[in-house]
């Protein structure tokens, strides 16, 4: 009897043993190795994003050079297209800078000024053109920024300034001298209108004239 009750006490054992492992086992799966899992997975994902962002940076780093050779000619472009324009702050010392340039070239040309006028403020439409600009489409699930489309125009307003002459020119030699002056002018002028007649017809030599200048300022 004794010795049933012992082989039956090491069967139970026998069979407990591999239940008991089998339970460590899965305790040990669920507690153990699915949360290291998760936490390489998050692990994974973090070192993919702080990647991507590393990507992006350092595309930007890369075209440093670029980008400052791009903004090197915007400068250079600026500069050249601000040599075309009257020197001033605002419309009125445009315009007396503008006066200045004319009435120097009318006097050093033997012109005599009997009056003068500066017309209105008049604004120049912005030019419209440029490249259309469109983002790339996002791949399903991105969060990265919708299609977009931009038609970029030219921002830059310009004001026209208007100025004109009454004057005697000595002869038609000094009148040509100061078309050709204020035509060949840096920053450039450009004649809008020119009126001009015999001062006396029995001594046709000196001219009265009327003229007309226009030019361009930054519109500040």
């Amino acid at each position: 009897m004794i010795v049933t009750l012992t082989m039956n006490k090491n069967k139970k054992l026998i069979l407990a043993v591999p239940v008991l492992i089998i339970l460590l086992g899965l305790m040990g799966y669920q507690y153990g190795y699915l949360p290291i899992q998760e936490k390489l997975a998050t692990i994974k994902e973090e070192q993919a994003i702080k990647a991507k962002t590393l990507g992006k940076y350092q595309g930007i780093i890369d075209e440093g050079p670029e980008l400052e050779k791009k903004l090197s000619a915007l400068i250079d472009q600026k500069k050249a297209e601000s040599v075309k324009l009257i020197p001033g702050e605002t419309f009125s010392s445009s315009a007396a800078a503008l006066q200045e340039m004319v009435k120097s070239i009318i006097s050093s040309r033997g012109g005599v000024i009997s009056s003068e006028r500066v017309g209105k403020e008049e604004d120049l439409a912005p030019v419209p053109g440029g490249p259309v600009k469109e983002e790339p489409k996002g791949t399903k699930g991105d969060k990265g920024p919708k299609v977009k489309k931009e038609k970029l125009e030219e921002k830059i307003k310009y004001k026209v300034i208007h100025v004109s002459f009454d004057f005697t020119a000595p002869d038609t030699g000094a009148l040509r001298d100061i078309i050709y002056f204020i035509e060949t002018k840096i920053p450039y002028l450009v004649i809008k209108e020119l009126d001009c007649r015999v001062r006396n017809f029995q001594q046709p030599r000196e001219l009265m004239v009327k003229l007309d200048v226009s030019a361009l300022f930054g519109g500040k």
